[in-house]
């Protein structure tokens, strides 16, 4: 089948496998192994030595995570993937495939709190600086560029402040520089593509939506294929000068020669090698039977996500509700240019009395989990200023869009009614508070 002539739909379920061969078998088998049979002693060389392609270890490669890694670059767009072990691995891999000491990369401060706290502190120990702009004005990342900036980066739909990332405009500013933008979009699967405006590299937790099941941990980067890592001399030096840990490969050069996304090659071939946060095969197996119901779980997540995001626009216990569908001006006009299969399924909600309404309304939640996810088929909910947040310090949080008074919600497949009358608990008991303040 010709994948680029596929719909989703029909992408989510087929590519990548067929059938297993000798037995006929339709499900992918899970290849419980760590290590594969060389055919003689010439053809272990030439696999180390990147002469052809194959499975040597599974911490770099095994033939469930294949077919997942095949049917996420079929799905996104892109001409490769490397599937690991948690999307903070996909996330850190991204960038140290790129830069080194001295390095720097330029962000959105509108980041998931694990991800700024990744980017403002473990990866400067490594001596890799990160620039954090505001993207509300996309020159602001032309702004902190210099000779040693090494990528941008940034969520399509951020978790959890949810205003839609200027993609184009920033690609657009990174492309002349031979700069790749990276775009982390796991609050948006399907919704948004991000390499059709220009983004080079996307990254995922598929932990969230791709599995959906809250089952397990799992994270991929997806690779373009287009993006011209030689444009400008001296700008991709991981890619285009001698890698001294792989017989000196230059990778812009030696994957092409394999048919290999460049990018994929040199995050699998020296990162993933050396650090390695393989995806375990059962989990990558657990993330194929995720993606095959996708295409109709993201559409009912945000459906069902807009309905709540009206009717708490609509009541007095809350000050403000975060979510795409209640923006207005170059806010809702990016969403709108971005997210074209809708809003997806996370909300945002401002409660009056702060953070001990926010605490006070996660508690009384009978039907929504309280767990620190997103994407889930089930409803959940959370308070990021105690939780996923709390390592930044007050400043940080408000940078991210998280206030003491804030709530976010997952929004899952129950009914709506009985996801709205849980709220209305929540919201009762938080106005409670108020009242009594």
């Amino acid at each position: 089948m010709t994948r680029t002539s596929l719909h989703p739909e029909t992408l989510a379920l087929h590519a990548g496998w067929r059938a297993a061969a000798g037995n006929g078998a339709v499900a992918v088998p899970i290849f419980q192994t760590t290590s594969y049979q060389f055919e003689s002693s010439e053809h272990a060389r030439s696999l180390f030595a990147l002469e052809q392609l194959g499975f040597i270890y599974s911490r770099t490669g095994n033939p469930t995570v294949d077919v997942l890694e095949r049917r996420l670059a079929a799905l996104e767009g892109g001409a490769g993937a490397l599937a690991l072990g948690s999307g903070q691995a996909a996330s850190a891999f991204s960038v140290l495939a790129l830069a080194q000491v001295g390095d720097n990369i330029v962000s959105s401060t509108d980041l998931y709190g694990g991800t700024w706290n990744l980017f403002a502190n473990t990866l400067r120990r490594q001596g890799i600086e990160v620039r954090f702009v505001d993207p509300t004005d996309p020159e602001n990342f032309r702004r902190a560029t210099d000779e040693r900036t090494r990528a941008y980066y940034g969520e399509t739909l951020p978790n959890p402040k949810l205003v839609a990332f200027p993609i184009a405009e920033v690609a657009a500013i990174g492309q002349p520089l031979g700069i790749p933008l990276i775009l982390d979009n796991t609050a948006a699967p399907l919704l948004a593509r991000p390499f059709e405006h220009g983004a080079a590299i996307v990254v995922y937790s598929a932990t969230k939506y791709l599995g959906g099941h809250g089952t397990s941990i799992a994270g991929a980067i997806i690779g373009s294929g287009t993006f011209d890592w030689q444009a400008v001399p001296g700008r991709q030096p991981a890619l285009t000068e001698p890698d001294p840990s792989y017989h000196g490969a230059i990778w812009a050069e030696a994957a092409p020669r394999l048919g290999v996304a460049p990018y994929i090659a040199a995050v699998r071939a020296s990162v993933q090698r050396d650090l390695g946060a393989p995806l375990s095969p059962f989990n990558a197996f657990q993330i194929l039977q995720g993606i095959e119901t996708l295409p109709l779980r993201i559409r009912r997540h945000s459906e069902t996500a807009a309905l709540v995001a009206q009717w708490l626009a609509e009541r007095p216990e809350v000050v403000r509700v975060i979510h795409p569908s209640q923006q207005t001006g170059a806010q809702r006009a990016r969403a709108q240019r971005y997210l074209t299969g809708g809003f997806g399924g996370l909300v945002g909600v401002e409660l009056a009395g702060g953070r001990e309404a926010g605490q006070r309304f996660i508690d009384a939640l009978q039907l929504l989990y309280h767990v620190a996810n997103i994407g889930d088929a089930r409803s959940l909910a959370i308070h990021p200023a105690s939780t996923t947040h709390s390592q930044l310090s007050p400043e940080e949080q408000a940078l991210t869009g998280v206030t003491p008074g804030y709530v976010r919600l997952s929004i899952g497949l129950e009914h709506p009614d009985d996801i709205l009358a849980d709220l209305t608990r929540g919201l009762e008991a938080a106005a409670g508070l108020a009242r009594a303040a």
